[in-house]
């Protein structure tokens, strides 16, 4: 059995590398997807499709529906969302994702730091498994496979 998993979270680091280095490390039959992870074009993908637009707000929104677009064909084909909240950043996509993955009853493995545990309480309790670090939502990943 092969699971396809939705990495969501930031796109400015690399910990979605060190989940797929480790889990391919642990032989996980699991095949990885997400976002977009090049956020130059994340940003600017609505005038490469559509042209140039008016103004900063125009080309957010042309963005945003072909980045909503590419979230919900790829969240909705996959079988468990891990969502990764980090420190440095602010979370509002992984936020949508994570709770798209609860309201569509996709598993979910969240990933936070113990220090945003009160922000995320309720996020937390609808997920299935709360990890504080990438190493523990792998183990809980292979955990399926054991």
């Amino acid at each position: 059995m092969r699971l396809t998993v939705y990495l969501a979270g930031e796109i400015h680091s690399d910990w979605r590398k060190e989940i797929r280095d480790k889990a391919e490390a642990l032989g996980l039959p699991v095949d990885f997807t997400g976002p977009m992870e090049d956020h130059e074009r994340s940003d600017g993908i609505g005038e490469e499709i559509l042209g140039e637009q008016p103004n900063a707000v125009f080309r957010d929104q042309a963005a945003s529906s072909f980045n909503n677009l590419r979230t919900e064909v790829l969240l909705n084909k996959a079988d468990l969302v891990i969502a990764l909240f980090g420190e440095q950043y602010k979370q509002w996509n992984t936020a949508m994702d994570a709770s798209a993955a609860v309201a569509t009853g996709k598993p979910l493995i969240l990933i936070r730091p113990e220090k945003l545990h009160h922000a995320l309480k309720e996020l937390s309790r609808k997920a299935h498994v709360t990890a504080e670090t990438p190493d523990q939502a792998l183990k809980a990943l292979a955990y399926i496979f054991n």
